[in-house]
């Protein structure tokens, strides 16, 4: 697995992160450990927020970019890759008589295995030491964690209309403290019923506790890193919505979550195991099977403590977990998207529109059950009622291009109106157009351009144009053009007689100057 390079600028979501469990209450330690990162990290950012008197509720109102800009923070450049060296083997030869830290340190840097000095050497080989092999006794407040996993083993389901086998996921979640446990039966592992099984977790509660220790599972972790693992957008939501903190255990750390790893043990053998040879034909009729077990479970006195779990929950856990939210928490779905060249982005083939200046920019799409609202920089650009017809598009009208909303505001009243300013003969030349055309629609690329001709020649010409034409018979933007681009909107029309105007002047000789002598 990849480890991610140090000391490079943390996401913005994980800053907002750590200053919501800030004003939360919880110190550096407990953020470091959250959000998986160092403590001397969280200690700079939250000085640095501080400094501009940064909280929570401010980063709302803020693009990530700018809380960036604000905070000073960019990426460094690391100018040589750290060194690495074999402890073990060095913590092999440690073991012979008369061998030092110090022999080893001088042996190695002759050689050019390494550059550090004894200081760094040594302070390194302290750390190595300390992360092999260790092991410490938990020791949990009452509610303060709650731990979340899927059992190994599944539940066959028979569909008795189909014939279909369902193998049902147990997920199991248990309070640290008490070991109060919570067993449900779900259709899938996926992110959905992952949330939906919290919820009726801490129903069953009855209040939140401190944090909630999941395992690596894809629905509620999307970067397995063992330093700093991604938080899924829709976990995260739930995390502050109900005012918890998310501690994922350790890639390959079982003892990071041994009291789950126990719970759900204890599930197997007390609960499912006893229901292995009887058939379920619903989700309904095996989850009532498993609260009948889940009852004795937590009803069964504990020889470590002398109480049952149930006695341990209302003694240790219950007094100290915080009130459940007043409001149902809306499941949505989170989805990155680009904006395609029609401002438009696709979701479950619908398509949604944004303003037209974000097209190419990539964007985060919420999905709830009746609304889909589209994030850029973390800011909120667009919000659509969500709709579940295919190929269709929900487009609001301030999201277009001004030349857009032109052609799409087009109508026949808008053009004959247009035309009756114009004069009656173009009046007349564009009803003629559009009655030539089966919809209007077809006519109005047409109309727009005897439009133009009108800006081009003016509005005096093409009516005079359009008089010639309407008496012709011609009909459309072709002849007009020709007409004033020719200039003969002026000419005569075949019939017509021209005027002779008399002439009268002293050099004008009458007939009878011809008369003979």
């Amino acid at each position: 697995m990849a480890i991610k390079r140090q000391g490079q600028l943390i996401p913005m979501v994980k800053f907002r992160e750590i200053l919501r469990l800030h004003n939360l209450g919880y110190n550096q330690s407990e953020i470091a450990r959250s959000c998986l990162t160092a403590r001397s990290t969280v200690q700079d950012y939250i000085k640095r927020a501080q400094a501009h008197s940064l909280d929570y509720d401010k980063l709302e109102n803020l693009s990530d970019s700018e809380i960036q800009a604000l905070l000073g923070k960019g990426y460094r450049k690391r100018n040589k890759q750290q060194q690495t060296i074999d402890f073990e083997s060095v913590h092999r030869e440690l073991q012979r008589k008369g061998v030092t830290l110090g022999l080893l340190w001088m042996e190695g840097k002759e050689r050019g295995d390494w550059q550090y000095s004894y200081g760094g050497f040594c302070r390194r080989y302290r750390q190595w030491k300390k992360r092999q092999n260790l092991s410490m006794r938990q020791v949990y407040k009452g509610g303060d964690k709650l731990f979340v996993d899927f059992s190994g083993m599944t539940m066959p389901i028979l569909n008795l209309e189909t014939g279909e086998l369902t193998q049902a996921q147990i997920f199991v979640a248990c309070l640290g403290a008490s070991s109060y446990t919570y067993v449900e039966a779900l259709a899938s592992q996926a992110l959905d019923n992952w949330i939906g099984a919290h919820q009726r977790a801490l129903a069953f509660f009855g209040g939140v506790p401190a944090a909630i220790i999941p395992d690596n599972l894809k629905s509620g972790v999307t970067d397995p890193c063992r330093y700093e693992p991604g938080i899924n957008r829709t976990y995260q939501d739930f995390a502050e919505h109900y005012n918890v903190i998310i501690l994922p255990a350790r890639p390959k750390a079982p003892r990071d979550k041994a009291k789950v790893e126990n719970a759900v043990q204890q599930v197997e053998r007390q609960i499912l195991a006893p229901l292995r040879d009887q058939p379920f034909t619903s989700f309904t009729q095996l989850n009532q099977a498993l609260n009948q077990g889940l009852e004795k479970l937590n009803q069964r006195t504990m020889r470590e403590y002398g109480q049952s779990r149930r006695e341990r929950f209302e003694q240790v856990d219950q007094p100290e977990l915080k009130p459940l939210p007043s409001q149902t928490f809306e499941y949505a779905d989170w989805k990155k998207a680009k904006v395609h060249l029609d401002y438009h982005v696709e979701f479950e083939r619908h398509y949604y529109s944004v303003p037209y200046e974000y097209v190419r920019k990539s964007v985060m799409v919420k999905i709830t059950e009746s609304l889909v609202q589209i994030f850029h920089d973390h800011q909120r650009i667009a919000v659509h009622q969500r709709s579940r017809v295919p190929f269709s598009h929900s487009t609001e009208e301030g999201h277009m291009p001004p030349e857009h909303w032109a052609y799409k505001t087009q109508t026949r009243k808008k053009f004959l109106a247009w035309a009756e300013q114009v004069g009656p003969a173009t009046q007349q030349q564009v009803t003629d157009i559009l009655d030539k055309k089966r919809y209007d629609e077809q006519a109005f690329r047409t109309l727009r351009g005897v439009q133009s001709l009108n800006t081009a020649y003016g509005p005096e010409r093409l009516e005079a144009a359009c008089k010639r034409a309407n008496a012709l018979g011609m009909v459309g933007r072709r002849y007009l053009d020709s007409m004033l681009k020719h200039k003969l909107e002026s000419d005569p029309l075949p019939g017509e007689e021209h005027q002779v105007v008399p002439l009268h002047h002293a050099n004008l000789r009458g007939s009878e100057y011809y008369q003979a002598t």
